[in-house]
């Protein structure tokens, strides 16, 4: 049958089905009309789970047609995709992510540069007042990492997941990366000032980037001067206090903290180096202003693969399926997706377009193939489905100042800093 405009006024036969573990019910075939969109969808199946079980809350509803989001009418979608609205049509539903609410902020004195959400105990944040933070929970700072003297602009988490003690790294626009050790389960009233027990220096420009090796014997680093730098994390073999409380002297607290050069560099990039990851042992992607995207073998320094792009880059991250995905943004609203495990092209397998400014940051979410956020100038962020080229919400928490970094939290919260000195938190986001 040939699709035409009057599908939207014909009425279609579904069958509506889901994986999720909480809804075993089995409904018949429905007929509804053509023209519902996701909300008239997501009545009708709430209709059919209240008949089974009087006691179901409503809740809202996703659906998915041959594996792809429905963003519009049924009949809209019908036509769009080709499929006959002759056939009983089989919709699967999904629980729709939403977020559930938005915290108190954590308030810095500048712009809110970097966060990492990686370790469930806190939130790792940088600001352009050159300080790190750690947050345990909204409004609660428990330590200011002071040293850097120019804004920190990237942060990360080294330790392993539920470690007492953690270790992060921060970079700066004073040219230098510094490594920080503290105890995540020291009680206090008032944050505690902690100094650095390695200070890296080598870079001939700002550092923009930092990232941690898994296993966390390693940092590798991205700079203005176009370079990557890896570096050891090892700790002094002697006993380091790095508390500046108990220091009474600002200097014998500087007397107490190693230096430590690069253990090599990777060459290659002819502008900023924007952005760095380390997903495995020994591979390294990095985003440039020189519009690609590079992988590298960090243990020969070789590049092994150079994507092209576009634009200067600002952001990337690796995730989605088999946590090979590559996602990318920079000087213009798209955020750009590619699998670098197809040889020999180049082009995008997926493209991102409702922000309205320069993309800053990007997120994979650590368990779902689907599903990345990122952040804009625009002051927006948006969480996305690869299933769908339209955003599953905008969260709008910053107010129109730009958004400068973005990351999940324990799984089901968003964290993002702003140029409104705003680290913001949306909970219960849940993706599953």
């Amino acid at each position: 049958m040939e699709i035409d405009e009057g599908t939207e006024d014909r009425q279609v036969q579904v069958r509506f089905v889901t994986k999720l573990q909480d809804i075993p019910f089995k409904f018949p075939n429905t007929t509804i009309p053509a023209s519902y969109s996701r909300l008239d969808l997501s009545k009708v199946v709430n209709a059919l789970i209240q008949s089974e079980n009087p006691e179901w809350e409503s809740e809202p509803f996703d659906f998915l047609i041959n594996g792809v989001l429905v963003r519009m009418s049924l009949g809209q979608f019908l036509l769009a995709k080709g499929i006959s609205a002759e056939k009983t049509l089989e919709i699967e539903y999904i629980r729709a992510v939403v977020p559930r609410r938005e915290e108190e902020p954590c308030v810095h004195d500048d712009w809110v540069s970097a966060a990492d959400g990686s370790n469930p105990g806190f939130i790792l944040t940088g600001c352009y007042d050159g300080l790190g933070r750690v947050w345990k929970a909204s409004g609660t700072c428990t330590h200011i990492l002071q040293g850097h003297s120019e804004p920190v602009t990237s942060v990360s988490v080294i330790s392993a997941e539920g470690a007492e003690s953690c270790r992060v790294a921060t970079a700066s626009k004073d040219r230098t990366l510094r490594l920080w050790k503290f105890d995540t389960e020291e009680a206090t009233n008032n944050p505690l000032r902690t100094i650095a027990y390695k200070i890296l220096r080598g870079h001939g420009a700002a550092v923009q980037s930092v990232a941690a090796q898994a296993s966390g014997d390693m940092v590798c680093s991205g700079s203005w001067d176009s370079t990557i730098n890896l570096w050891l994390t090892d700790e002094p073999d002697i006993e380091v206090d790095v508390s500046i409380k108990k220091r009474k002297k600002s200097d014998q607290a500087k007397e107490s903290q190693l230096e430590a050069e690069a253990v090599s560099s990777l060459v290659g990039h002819t502008q900023c180096v924007s952005s760095v990851k380390w997903p495995q042992r020994n591979i390294i992607y990095s985003a440039s202003w020189d519009h690609s995207i590079r992988k590298w073998d960090a243990d020969t320094g070789k590049c092994e693969l150079d994507i092209p792009c576009s634009k200067a880059l600002n952001c990337l991250d690796i995730g989605g399926e088999g946590s090979a995905l590559v996602a990318a943004g920079g000087s213009d609203p798209i955020l750009r997706i590619w699998d670098p495990r197809k040889p020999g092209t180049s082009a995008p397998i997926g493209q991102f377009s409702s922000h309205t400014s320069w993309i800053t940051a990007c997120k994979w979410h650590e368990s779902s193939w689907f599903h990345i956020l990122s952040a804009s100038y625009d002051g927006k962020v948006m969480l996305w489905d690869m299933r769908s080229t339209w955003p599953l919400f905008s969260i709008d928490s910053h107010k129109d100042s730009k958004v400068l970094c973005v990351d999940w939290w324990k799984g089901d919260s968003v964290v993002s800093g702003g140029a409104d000195t705003k680290l913001c938190i949306s909970s219960g986001v849940s993706v599953r």
